[in-house]
């Protein structure tokens, strides 16, 4: 039997009693409809960067999704689709947008899994989300076994999460992605404050689009966010938890120093003839508003430092980033779902917020 540990960048997880990886993505959706005939469990895999296997394994099918190919479509607008397919490692489309000088995800360099896993979290980091340039998601659907077009405005894509993740059945086996032809080689806008600073620019530059994926990856690796075998701090499931998003009044209870981030769009611009009366600006009520707080100042600050572990456990918090959770080289599932529990309680007990996992979890619950 295959160790699903193998398979994930966490190195934990138990056998599978039968994988499969079919090239082509014809014989991927034949695998899976025969596969979903049955009554067995079953699991889809890309990468395996972001999912904690149980110890036990997954008694069932593993479908690995190998499928490689990207394409380039000029549109007529002059914007430039990419048509990709699922078993594409991520990182390795931001390359090829960069090279072929498109613009739109230049800052989303180095996540890593597959293509195909890229809508069902949403991804996002320095200022990108991939909901910013999906068009749509070639879906298999579990339930009607039919191939479907879904466009990204029918995917409820919000921060690390979709309709796929909360709930609907099936596989991702492409995506179409809109970007933006740079005949002068130069990125979107900069738009997050930590990128700017490692480019030296002001936010809103636009710089080359090679500087910006050279920044990132090494932003990423400065927090054991690029997996390397090398480096013990990235042996983990990256981010183990999302950025809890709070009303502005209990944002406004915690401690002066915890970062904010107001997540309401901006409203939109108002044209008034002129010698019109400025009508008075309408506030909304402080429980309509949302407020983004950082996980991982919640957790320094609710006692766990960098490098922390529980006693006789393999798995710790990495000594960069205390957003992920690391394999020490004897990690369990359990291991790992003990300390997320204890850093869970104590964020809860010292703030009152509660973390939520990023990662998919497979037979195991926190």
């Amino acid at each position: 039997m295959t160790q699903l540990s193998e398979l994930t960048t966490l190195r934990v997880g138990g056998p599978a009693r039968r994988l499969r990886a079919p090239e082509t993505r014809d014989g991927l959706i034949a695998a899976a409809l025969e596969i979903w005939s049955g009554f067995d469990d079953w699991l889809v895999l890309g990468g395996g960067s972001n999912v904690v296997v149980a110890d036990e394994g997954v008694d069932g099918d593993v479908l690995r999704v190998v499928t490689r190919g990207i394409r380039a479509a000029q549109q007529a607008d002059g914007s430039v689709h990419l048509l990709v397919e699922a078993g594409e490692a991520w990182d390795g489309v931001v390359a090829f947008a960069v090279a072929n000088r498109l613009a739109g995800i230049e800052a989303l360099s180095g996540i890593p899994g597959t293509a195909g896993a890229a809508p069902i979290q949403n991804i996002g980091a320095y200022g990108q989300e991939l909901g910013n340039t999906l068009v749509a998601v070639d879906f298999l659907d579990f339930g009607s076994g039919e191939v479907e077009r879904i466009a990204a405005s029918e995917l409820g894509l919000g921060y690390r999460t979709s309709a796929i993740k909360k709930g609907r059945l099936g596989i991702a086996l492409g995506l179409e992605l809109r970007l933006t032809a740079s005949a002068d080689g130069l990125s979107l806008p900069i738009a997050h404050d930590q990128l700017a600073t490692a480019l030296g620019v002001e936010l809103g530059a636009r710089v080359p689009l090679a500087d910006v994926r050279a920044a990132v990856i090494a932003l990423r690796a400065s927090k054991g966010m690029i997996w390397d075998a090398a480096d013990p701090d990235s042996i983990s499931a990256g981010s183990f938890f999302t950025n809890p998003i709070v009303s502005e009044n209990f944002a406004r209870g915690l401690p002066p120093g915890a970062p904010r981030w107001p997540t309401e769009p901006e409203r939109p611009a108002q044209v008034l003839p002129l010698g019109t009366p400025i009508p008075p600006l309408a506030v909304p009520a402080a429980s309509e508003f949302r407020v983004k707080l950082s996980a991982a100042w919640l957790i320094e600050h609710s006692g766990i430092s960098r490098g922390f572990a529980l006693p006789g456990s393999g798995a710790a918090i990495s000594s960069k980033h205390t957003l992920a959770i690391i394999n020490r080289g004897t990690a369990t599932a359990r291991d790992v779902v003990q300390l997320a529990n204890y850093v869970q309680t104590r964020v809860m007990s010292e703030f009152g917020v509660m973390l939520h996992p990023e990662p998919l979890l497979v037979g195991i619950q926190l």
